[in-house]
């Protein structure tokens, strides 16, 4: 990325991102961070398949099929686009370690946004708080320090895309 876009890009990362650790805001979005890590996912999936019956088994249903379709296009943009994460660029260190070195687009941010569509399309009564979460994980990324604001859009449009698409497939069954 070159020009006033990924200049923009670096100076929105620095206004988000502090790296003194001792920000309670910086332990909240660790807190978030981690949240979006994936376990939790296949966890609330099981439960709801189990628990809510046909709307459950729909929902997870619905989510496998919207992950199977993002991971790769995640793979591949991140291999392809290989972007240097911002903790790797300046000398700030980010408060963790990232699971890979390249940071566009953001997975946490499009596992989080495509959850949080696809059990609110199913849990529409839990719509406005899966969004805040979605939000706060991709948001948190930022402020952690491994990845730039346009990674966690671009992960985000990618994961509601994805969950979009799904749900839509889904519902044609």
């Amino acid at each position: 990325m070159k020009g006033k876009l990924a200049q923009l890009d670096t100076a929105l990362y620095f206004a988000v991102f502090t790296p003194s650790p001792r920000h309670w805001w910086r332990m909240v979005a660790l807190g978030l961070s981690k949240s979006g890590n994936g376990g939790l996912y296949v966890l609330l999936a099981i439960g709801c398949a189990v628990f809510l019956e046909q709307l459950g088994q729909t929902f997870a249903i619905t989510a496998v099929l919207a992950f199977a379709l993002e991971r790769p296009i995640y793979f591949y943009l991140k291999k392809r686009i290989a972007r240097v994460r911002p903790c790797d660029c300046f000398s700030q260190k980010a408060l963790l370690t990232p699971g890979d070195k390249f940071s566009l687009p953001s997975g946490h941010s499009a596992g989080a946004w495509l959850y949080a569509t696809c059990l609110a399309e199913h849990l529409p009564i839990l719509s406005i708080p899966l969004l805040i979460w979605a939000a706060g994980v991709s948001l948190s990324r930022v402020v952690v320090g491994v990845h730039y604001p346009l990674d966690v859009v671009v992960g985000a449009l990618m994961g509601v895309g994805c969950a979009s698409f799904a749900i839509g497939l889904v519902g044609m069954l």
